[in-house]
């Protein structure tokens, strides 16, 4: 079914079912409804090409999203289906593409095909090439996360300096004088990955303002990756009674390594970090975190996104984000040496 096939039943020139369909020019009410008629009695959708060209619109958004290593964490995932619910909501649908950098193939087809209408960048950078082009362009987009320089961008961001440091304060509230800080793998710290930088220096400047003996260590995104991590850091220093850690695919193996060590969670050892809520609460006992507000930062993106293309003048926004700590099991008071 096309519009040559609606215009013939309904009696009109194609061009007038394509105006009717695209609003760019008046038609008769009695026209429309005619066409609307036709339409409805043969149940026909325009295709997204189609309509892309009557009204310059795709409905579509680009979520430009590398995976960590070789597969999406489930804080990632969480990601994804928060940005695909917003969208809904406003009746997008939602393009992936997994580009890390700009000179990637997948992010280069998006803009130059032009499949989406605006695109929302993941994973970003301190210094991020994707966020520059895109300026470069006038391309609308929305960055989940900041650059070195977010003056004068369209961002939600999670405050991780804050929020690791708030962590670290937690610990030392209980007594606990010698913690270590779990990162994010390390080739994504090397690359820039802004959550990583901003997490490691909200930890060590918390550990210096009060005293604390500590150690750092990035850290693959996987549980095998987080049992071995434990067993550095008992081996490197045992007296160690507690972590904050950044990397919630790890933390099933971080509680791996505690039990087979020996070390009660929280009676011996406590634990504490930056995770999603519903991540935070698959282990056991709890772990009392900063939930990462997943939810809440795919609408905050969607609705700046969909701003941005309904009013392309308008002034920048963001959103920066701090939850508060969720006191859970993990954590208790440092057990005297």
């Amino acid at each position: 079914m096309n519009i040559g096939e609606i215009a013939r039943r309904a009696g009109v020139s194609r061009s007038t079912v394509s105006y009717a369909l695209s609003g760019k020019r008046p038609v008769s009410d009695d026209t429309r409804r005619k066409i609307q008629q036709v339409i409805d009695e043969l149940g026909y959708r325009p295709n997204a090409s189609a309509r892309a060209l009557a009204n310059g619109r795709t409905n579509t958004i680009g979520l430009v999203f590398p995976p960590a290593g070789n597969h999406y964490t489930g804080m990632q995932l969480d990601f994804i289906g928060s940005v695909v619910e917003a969208a809904a909501a406003y009746d997008y649908d939602v393009l992936l593409s997994p580009s890390g950098v700009d000179s990637d193939r997948s992010f280069q087809r998006l803009l130059g095909e032009r499949r989406v209408d605006g695109a929302i960048l993941m994973e970003i950078r301190l210094e991020d090439d994707r966020v520059d082009h895109l300026a470069e362009l006038g391309f609308p987009s929305v960055a989940i996360g900041r650059t070195a320089h977010p003056e004068g961008g369209w961002w939600v961001g999670l405050d991780h300096t804050a929020l690791a440091a708030a962590c670290v304060h937690h610990l030392a509230d209980l007594g606990h004088r010698r913690i270590a800080f779990v990162n994010r793998p390390e080739q994504l710290l090397r690359a820039g990955y802004e959550s990583a930088h901003r997490g490691l220096d909200g930890f060590t400047k918390a550990a210096a303002e009060r005293g604390l003996t500590v150690r750092t260590y990035c850290c693959g995104d996987d549980a095998a990756s987080g049992q071995a991590c434990l067993e550095r850091i008992l081996h490197d220093d045992p007296a160690t009674t507690g972590l904050v850690t950044l990397n919630e695919a790890a933390l099933g193996g971080l509680y791996r390594g505690l039990a087979q060590a020996g070390r009660h969670v929280p009676r011996d050892f406590s634990v504490t970090g930056v995770v999603a809520g519903r991540w935070a609460e698959t282990v056991t006992p709890q772990l009392t975190a900063a939930d990462v507000p997943a939810e809440e930062m795919g609408r905050h993106a969607v609705d700046l996104l969909v701003e941005r293309l309904d009013h392309p003048d308008g002034p920048s926004r963001h959103h920066l984000l701090a939850p508060p700590i969720s006191l859970r099991a993990s954590t208790g008071p440092a057990t005297a040496s």
